[in-house]
């Protein structure tokens, strides 16, 4: 079957609209993002520990646990953002507000935080959880990252965890990154990039495009079209595998359904996929 971007756009949506109900009807959530060993399995324990690995205790000690186990990030963007007070921070993909509370405590009062999501569903659990941490210098907007509803030139920092990969054009988000950052301002993001050849049945693959996986750029294609789009001071700051169970049982499909070896598929992909911390900068006028 060929995917299309529609198919990829609908199977998104629907999947963290899906996750995000899951979360505001306080239901344990049954997924996250981009597998077990990224996003995890969600029972609380288990989701707080997680976070932890991706945040220091510091970070989320003070936020409502509840706010913790829904974090459906790859990394910790706030570790390369380097925030400042009176900063405006740009979260892309802002789900249920994890990150966008982190930026606000830093760019305190004089600051701002806009957070940006496609889903309904998102965009009203970010805001339940607003006002559970009491913060008011955030705005979350529905909208989508490939034609951001903001203004030219009024963002400082822009973050994002683990979002950019699942779009379908990834040249788009990064125009309007370009666009939307003052002169002189900061792309800092946690995202799913590859790292050599992988294989193409991997690339078409609905359910793991959505699951973070399969829309994964390669991370030398991420670097240069940051590049093209007019950044400087392009590179990834490190990088993590991700493997897992989400992995593992689509080679097993895939070896039902086509015959090939699921073995084989979930070798090839070892060490192939990886969490990655991305920066750039948007020259000086």
């Amino acid at each position: 079957m060929s995917v299309t971007n529609s198919n990829i756009k609908q199977k998104v949506s629907e999947r963290y609209g899906q996750l995000a109900e899951l979360m505001l009807s306080e239901r344990p959530s049954a997924a996250s993002c981009c597998g077990p060993s990224c996003c995890g399995d969600a029972t609380s324990e288990a989701d707080i520990s997680r976070a932890l690995n991706l945040y220091t205790p510091e970070e989320v000690r003070d936020l409502p646990p509840e706010i913790a186990q829904e974090t459906l990030g790859c990394g910790n963007p706030m570790a390369i953002a380097s925030l400042r007070p009176g900063e405006t921070v740009l979260d892309l993909g802002s789900g249920a507000g994890l990150d966008c509370f982190l930026a606000a405590r830093q760019v305190g009062p004089t600051g701002g935080v806009i957070g940006l999501d496609m889903t309904d569903s998102m965009l009203e659990l970010a805001r339940r959880n607003q006002a559970k941490v009491g913060l008011d210098n955030i705005e979350f907007r529905k909208g989508e990252i490939e034609q951001m509803p903001v203004a030219s030139a009024s963002v400082d920092v822009i973050i994002s965890n683990c979002v950019i990969n699942l779009s379908t054009d990834k040249d788009a988000v990064f125009r309007e990154a370009f666009r939307v950052l003052k002169p002189g301002g900061r792309f800092a993001v946690s995202d799913v990039v590859t790292r050599g050849e992988v294989p193409e049945v991997f690339r078409k693959a609905l359910d793991l495009w959505a699951g973070c996986l399969s829309g994964a750029l390669d991370e030398q294609d991420y670097l240069q079209r940051l590049r093209a789009a007019g950044f400087t001071d392009v590179k990834i700051t490190g990088s993590a595998p991700i493997g897992g169970a989400e992995i593992d049982e689509w080679a097993t499909q895939e070896a039902a359904s086509s015959g090939c070896c699921g073995a084989d598929l979930t070798g090839e992909l070892a060490n192939k996929v990886v969490s990655a911390k991305i920066q750039a900068v948007k020259p000086q006028a």
